[in-house]
């Protein structure tokens, strides 16, 4: 009696969890039957829910705004903003959980309220600020307003008051300084929270729509968010197949990411959460 319990709840559960990762998955799934169908298929009624045969819809996103260039741009961006984010919170995060100065409690609180101003609220004096600097149509207006992570100095700094004195302590007295501390001890130990703040900053700058919408006129210095818009035709019939077709390219950098780093990402998450 008790084994067939067992075994009904594992089936329940697995179907559950089945429904769930349909439920979610839907909208890819019928992009992708989307992007191989003609737009004649597309719009067809009823709707044809098996993929067709018009595979050359990638081929033709890909050509018709440059989405190569577009992606390389995204991805360019979305690597060196990581990267940068990556150096200035650790090292601001190590300055909060391992050094005394005044108003350490202030500053910090001060870093989290950032939180509370997002690009769009700040983006008339920033667009001034990159104008004056003669930024706009460069890697450089693209890049360095997200330079700046009060996200990545919050998890690393949790991460890194974790760490036991003891560790610190030893460190000192084998003379180990700082800076050596910070690269050859606390960094090799927060390997889960940098798979995890990789994902959110790569995904979340691969994202970003509105700040390079404005600061971006030159076609060749577009990200791929733009180029999916590029594809929709306002004045015409759009081929959906297309707009598809560029929307699934456009997914592939992010979802080899975490594929890459779901390990990393998914123990971050966890570790985070017990603490």
């Amino acid at each position: 009696m008790y084994k067939r319990l067992v075994r009904r709840y594992h089936l329940f559960t697995h179907l559950a969890l089945i429904v769930a990762v349909l439920a979610v998955g839907a909208p890819v799934i019928f992009g992708f039957i989307i992007s191989t169908q003609s737009p004649v298929e597309v719009f067809s009624y009823p709707p044809k829910l098996l993929p067709g045969s018009h595979y050359g819809n990638y081929g033709q996103a890909w050509n018709q705004v440059n989405l190569g260039r577009l992606m390389f741009n995204s991805a360019y961006c979305a690597i060196m903003v990581t990267l940068g984010k990556f150096i200035i919170s650790v090292m601001a995060a190590f300055a909060f959980s391992h050094f005394r100065f005044w108003g350490k409690r202030f500053w910090f609180f001060l870093i989290l309220v950032t939180l509370m101003l997002p690009i769009p609220v700040r983006i008339v004096p920033l667009f001034e600020i990159v104008s004056d600097l003669r930024w706009v149509d460069t890697y450089w207006g693209l890049i360095v307003p997200f330079l700046a992570s009060a996200t990545g100095t919050f998890l690393f700094r949790q991460h890194f008051l974790t760490i036991p004195d003891e560790l610190t302590d030893a460190a000192k007295i084998d003379g180990c300084g700082p800076i050596r501390f910070l690269v050859q001890i606390l960094i090799p130990l927060s390997k889960n929270t940098i798979g995890a703040f990789v994902v959110i900053e790569f995904v979340y700058i691969w994202n970003q729509y509105l700040w390079p919408l404005i600061v971006v006129n030159k076609d060749h210095m577009k990200v791929v968010q733009i180029g999916i818009k590029m594809l929709i035709n306002t004045e015409a019939m759009n081929n959906w197949g297309v707009i598809m077709a560029g929307v699934l390219i456009a997914m592939l950098p992010p979802l080899l990411i975490f594929f890459l780093m779901q390990k990393s990402f998914m123990k971050g998450f966890a570790f985070m959460r017990e603490k």
